[in-house]
């Protein structure tokens, strides 16, 4: 015959398990190192001057894909800053941890079918054109635009690198 007692020490238990294992879930999700990189993942994105709602937009953001630097963490809002060297706070569910790179400098960057100049030209990429970024390795990265793949001098990529 059971112990009476043992039972609800049991589910006890079992339910501080539970909550400890919850409630720590989302403090792990904020323990990621700043800066790091990240794209925007909405349609619209407003940046803030604060961390809160109550703060008044400074930007919109209407480009989902572009690559951001998350240089702040604080609960549900991140400290971003944008290619163009802004920064101020989104709301972190609307950014995408997928890397992404945009084209940077005043001329078209050649993509090539590998990581070398002598590889064949596969198209010339605008200025501010943004992909998904791939591996890096040896100054070339992988990114893809629109499923267009190739290979661009990593110099050429905001996004791409240590943030």
């Amino acid at each position: 015959m059971r112990n009476p007692v043992e039972k609800p020490s049991l589910v006890a238990a079992a339910a501080i398990c539970i909550a400890v294992l919850f409630s720590s879930a989302p403090a792990r999700a904020q323990d990621r190192d700043v800066p790091y990189w990240a794209t925007i993942r909405s349609d619209k994105l407003n940046m803030r001057v604060g961390p809160s709602r109550e703060y008044p937009v400074e930007w919109v953001y209407s480009r989902p894909g572009l690559p951001i630097k998350v240089v702040r963490v604080v609960e549900g809002w991140r400290m971003i800053e944008d290619p163009d060297g802004e920064q101020g706070w989104v709301v972190a569910r609307l950014l995408d941890p997928e890397r992404g790179a945009i084209v940077i400098g005043d001329e078209v960057t050649p993509m090539r079918d590998g990581p070398s100049d002598a590889a064949a030209l596969k198209w010339n990429l605008e200025p501010g054109v943004i992909g998904t970024l791939g591996p890096c390795d040896e100054g070339w990265c992988r990114l893809d635009v629109e499923g267009h793949r190739g290979f661009v001098r990593q110099a050429r990529l905001w996004g791409a690198g240590e943030p």
